[in-house]
């Protein structure tokens, strides 16, 4: 693999973060968190980096990296087993349309997918060389 196991890591926090996002559901704000019981942290609004930070990593992923984070969310989305890697990542190349992070960040829960992606292929790893 050639995603290193700290890189989807880092992914996988920044797609935590936006996948708790929610569309703006306290127009009325105070300028006071507390009187908003805190409300608005998990609201998506222009100019919150969130979604731009997660964006921004995917996007400066090489074309091998990309496809390897599909790859992932895939498996971890179950539609592949982790046994079967190098053909879902050669799938995800030939499949890739447009920008990978428009792709990835449409997919709801892409933090939890991701996790179980790489927790499954870790675990392949580590049968095979036993």
């Amino acid at each position: 693999m050639e995603l290193s196991p700290d890189l989807v890591n880092a992914i996988i926090e920044h797609a935590h973060a936006y996948d708790v996002k929610e569309a703006v559901s306290d127009p009325d704000s105070g300028s006071n968190p507390t009187d908003d019981c805190d409300l608005d942290i998990l609201q998506d609004t222009p100019g919150d980096l969130t979604g731009e930070d997660l964006r921004v990593v995917i996007d400066a992923l090489n074309v091998d990296q990309a496809a390897e984070l599909v790859a992932l969310m895939w498996i971890g989305r179950g539609e592949y087993e982790a046994s079967e890697w190098a053909h879902v990542v050669k799938r995800a190349k030939e499949r890739a349309s447009g920008p990978t992070s428009r792709y990835l960040m449409g997919v709801p829960i892409l933090g939890d997918y991701l996790q179980d992606g790489l927790d499954a292929v870790l675990a392949a790893d580590v049968r095979d060389q036993a």
